[in-house]
């Protein structure tokens, strides 16, 4: 403790309170309505002083303080770059109270060519890619305005725009930049505020220009007129737009979402295909937001005909991402699944909110240009306004100048006999001054200033200003000056005057200027579109816009379950032959039912209880060759017992005039139109209407001159013409097709062409197509795995003059196969070709593929041969024949078993 302090008081001290508040200064507040009025000021302040562009220069303030300081620097288009940590540094300390760190990336933004449309700074040194790799630190790169913001920072110190102080009042910034250049509508702007976001689409200079001269030319253009000459955004990085309605929408209305594609093309080499992407989506960077997603989506599966993805871009040859596919995959395809399950397809959201006069709106097309047209009109006022200015005051200095050269002998008199400056100041402003009519310059003196010098008796007086002027010059200079040139310089100015007072006066004048601007901008600037605009707009891309087209086999169980693989999961093996493990059954449980069918044909799917259903083939699941497959419950909606027994594939409902034929297990046959069919919903519809105690068996695709013929488990059949049973609606139960005996019942049902000679007028797409080889024949196959081929001529009735027709539809019909104890009743029929192959499959699950081929060719009442060795508790359940296309290595429909063999899905089929 110092000496000189006061000894410690004896007793305790009393603590020192301070002077009470008056009541009159306290107040009470809901502190709901402070914190609402404090936020909304934050708020506020965050929208105007940060996050918002101006609508007249489209710039954030950061991003203005910015051109401002490198402005400051002498950093035009053509001056030697600078170093960014000094522009930061400028930025920072006189203007932007933020620090270098968040002034360093903005400078960045204006930089990078694949964020703007056209760039505001001209940058020298690593400033990032797209790929994205960051910028080297501001310490390393260099800097310098490019062309375009030396166009919004022209005229700044001619008084154009409004000025206010920094943030610590040491200087003045612009509120806003003259702007001839029309960034908001070019560059764009993106920005998130309180409450609030904005995302306006750069475009197209050259359009931009044509758009706002388009305007300006004619006041009452409408939107359809704007979209003639600006017909969508333009984004830095391409791509391509995909229709019209969205950007139509954000234009009438400031809000709207348009679907921007990458630009993506088909290669070969060798035996595979690639795709190749060339463009991207605005805002995405190529290999965080491109390339690892689809990585990622190989990983996962969900990619599986791409087998390696190589990054191939260079800053000569540009952006080049190319996607190796495996052999035999469909580029459409794997392109359509890009789309969907990648950013390659993406929705850029336009929101155009920008400032105007520091409230926050939602602005149209035409407001965006109209707000910029009335800001080039201020500017150019004003800047008119301010050269008016500077021509009048340099012009009233020439005059006092001629005025003292026409006198110089009393000028130089007033001077060397003053003792003071200020007195011989003094002394010219109280002298009288005319021009003589006999001086030797006198013509050539403007007859504005002679008449200034006649206006009163005394001459003219010179004002402070001239008086100071002359005043300011040496004697030598004032006994020099040339008379001539005062007056060759007066009358410049005096013919700018006359422009400047002539431009204030013409409204047409100044829209000229910005139309000459704008010519101007355009001739120097602008470059071709990058943004391709699709008409047509893209709805949500189709399931089978995903799946490739391919030969599948579908097969579904006695208890309902489905699966689908490729048919190459089958090896053909000799007759007789064991077969292979087709679907590992339960002990209730085995293989009914097999087709084989293109994966994008319609499915209709009839049940046993008369109702159909329509399904896509993709939409069944893929399994293994030894798996059971999906529940068919959870594809359409079975009643309970109800079970499928058709599966029909369909290509085009409405193509020609094609019916349906229906069996049922009592011998009634429905004939119907296809196309009857055509709008079938998840809930099913009736497709026959059936009796008591009856079922439907099958039904077959006709194409209105075909043979039926029916077989039962007996081993009759019946061949008639189609047309004996006339067509009937969807809810009738239909006719007697075949007379059956005691306990027996029908067991299949297939089509063959009659012998008939066909228009040709008739032929053609919508006709059935014409016979080239052998003619089909008829496959009989019983339970216990017998089968034979016979030629399906030998079910028509012989004649006495060696003609053969088909029997009247509801006889007994004729002895198909002998039913023996050995061979077992008959199990299915089917039309097949020599050519074709067979895939059988048992009860328990085992399948065979033979060729028909091997098969014997019998007549019949014959018992047939054996066709696939079953075990004593097994039996054979269903037959599918098909065909390989040695071509192209695909599979065609042949029969596809319970499905037809020249429906209109076989033709589309090859597609």
């Amino acid at each position: 403790m110092s000496n000189d302090s006061p000894p410690p008081p004896d007793g305790p001290v009393s603590p020192v309170l301070p002077d009470p508040v008056p009541e009159d200064r306290v107040r009470d507040l809901s502190i709901e309505r402070e914190l609402a009025e404090s936020y909304l000021t934050y708020a506020m302040s965050t929208i105007v002083d940060r996050a918002l562009p101006d609508v007249r220069d489209g710039l954030k303030p950061s991003q203005r303080r910015i051109l401002v300081a490198m402005n400051d620097l002498n950093l035009r288009p053509g001056a030697q770059h600078r170093k960014c940590a000094k522009i930061a540094g400028d930025t920072s300390g006189n203007y932007h109270p933020h620090g270098e760190g968040v002034v360093y990336p903005t400078l960045v933004g204006l930089a990078q060519t694949w964020k703007t449309r056209h760039p505001l700074v001209d940058p020298q040194g690593n400033f990032g890619s797209i790929d994205p790799d960051p910028p080297a630190a501001m310490r390393y790169t260099e800097a310098r305005l490019a062309g375009p913001a030396a166009e919004m920072l022209e005229d700044l110190k001619l008084e154009t725009v409004d000025w206010q102080d920094n943030y610590d009042g040491t200087r003045q910034e612009p509120k806003v930049l003259p702007a001839r250049f029309p960034n908001l509508l070019v560059n764009g702007g993106l920005g998130i505020a309180v409450g609030m976001a904005t995302s306006l689409p750069p475009h197209n200079l050259g359009e931009v220009c044509d758009a706002i001269t388009l305007v300006i030319d004619k006041p009452d253009s409408t939107l359809a007129d704007l979209l003639e000459v600006l017909p969508g955004p333009d984004f830095p990085t391409g791509g391509i737009i995909c229709g019209r309605a969205g950007i139509a929408h954000a234009y009438a209305t400031g809000r709207s979402r348009v679907t921007v594609r990458a630009k993506i093309h088909h290669e070969e080499k060798g035996p595979r295909d690639r795709l190749v992407i060339t463009e991207i989506p605005y805002q995405l960077t190529k290999n965080d937001g491109i390339i690892e997603k689809i990585v990622r989506l190989r990983r996962a599966d969900k990619l599986t005909d791409i087998s390696d993805i190589v990054d191939e871009s260079s800053g000569r040859t540009g952006m080049r991402v190319v996607i190796e596919l495996k052999r035999g995959a469909d580029p459409t395809v794997v392109e359509n699944q890009l789309y969907q399950l990648t950013p390659l397809q993406s929705t850029f959201s336009i929101i155009n909110i920008a400032l105007v006069r520091g409230q926050p709106r939602t602005l149209t097309l035409r407001e965006l240009i109209d707000r910029y047209v009335e800001h080039r009109v201020e500017v150019i006022r004003r800047r008119t306004a301010y050269k008016l200015k500077q021509a009048r005051q340099e012009a009233h200095k020439i005059e006092g100048l001629i005025l003292a050269v026409v006198d110089i002998e009393e000028v130089i008199r007033l001077i060397r006999s003053s003792r003071t400056r200020d007195q011989a100041i003094t002394r010219l402003m109280e002298r009288g001054f005319r021009i003589p009519a006999d001086h030797p310059s006198a013509p050539d003196i403007p007859e504005r200033l002679k008449q200034a010098s006649e206006a009163s008796a005394e001459g003219a007086r010179l004002s402070r200003v001239q008086a100071e002027s002359i005043g300011r010059l040496q004697l030598i200079q004032l006994v020099g000056l040339e008379i001539e040139q005062l007056i060759g310089k007066y009358r410049g100015l005096l013919a700018e005057i006359e422009d400047f007072e002539s431009i204030l006066a013409q409204d047409e004048r100044v829209m000229q200027i910005i139309r000459e601007d704008l010519a101007d901008l355009k001739a120097k600037y602008a470059n071709p579109r990058r943004t391709v605009i699709q008409a047509g707009e893209v709805n949500e891309l189709a399931m089978a816009d995903l799946v490739p087209v391919e030969q599948v086999v579908v097969t579904i169980t006695h208890r309902g379950y489905v699966k689908r693989m490729a048919v190459d999961a089958y090896k053909q093996q000799g007759r007789g032959g064991k077969g292979v493990i087709g679907a590992r059954s339960r002990e209730d449980d085995f293989t009914e039912h097999v087709f084989v069918s293109s994966s994008h044909d319609d499915l209709l799917c009839f049940t046993d209880t008369g109702r159909v259903f329509k399904l896509k083939v993709f939409e069944i699941p893929v399994a293994s060759r030894t798996g059971r497959g999906t529940a068919v419950i959870n594809l359409v909606q079975l009643q309970p017992e109800e079970r499928i027994c058709a599966w029909m594939p369909i290509s085009d409902f409405e193509k020609g005039e094609y019916f349906l034929m229906f069996a049922t297990r009592n011998g009634l046959v429905k004939r119907s139109a296809l196309k009857d069919y055509r709008n079938v919903n998840r809930s099913g519809l009736i497709a026959v209407g059936l009796r008591d105690g009856d079922a439907l068996v099958h039904a077959e695709w006709t194409g209105g001159q075909d043979h039926v013929i029916l077989a039962t488990q007996q081993g009759m059949a019946i061949r008639f013409d189609e047309n004996d049973a006339r067509v009937m609606g969807r809810g009738a139960s239909g006719v007697k097709g075949i007379d059956l005996a005691d306990g027996d019942r029908v067991v299949g049902m297939v089509k063959c062409q009659a012998d008939v000679e066909v228009d040709p007028e008739l032929e053609g797409a919508d006709a059935p197509p014409a016979e080239a080889g052998p003619k089909p024949e008829l496959l009989t196959v019983t339970e216990l795995g017998y089968g034979k081929r016979t030629d399906t001529d030998e079910y028509l009735v012989q004649t006495e003059d060696g003609g053969a027709h088909a029997q009247s539809r509801g006889g007994k019909g004729r002895r198909d196969m002998k039913v023996t104890d050995r061979s077992g009743p008959v199990a299915q029929i089917k039309l097949v070709s020599p050519e074709e192959d067979l895939i059988l499959l048992s009860q328990s699950g085992m399948v065979t593929r033979i060729a028909v081929g091997s098969i014997r060719h019998t007549g019949r009442n014959t018992q047939g041969v054996r066709v696939m060795t079953l075990r004593d508790d097994d039996r054979l359940a269903a037959v599918a024949p098909f065909t390989d296309d040695e071509e192209d290595g695909s599979d065609d429909v042949a029969d596809g078993g319970d499905a037809v063999p020249d429906t209109p899905a076989d033709e589309g089929s090859d597609a």
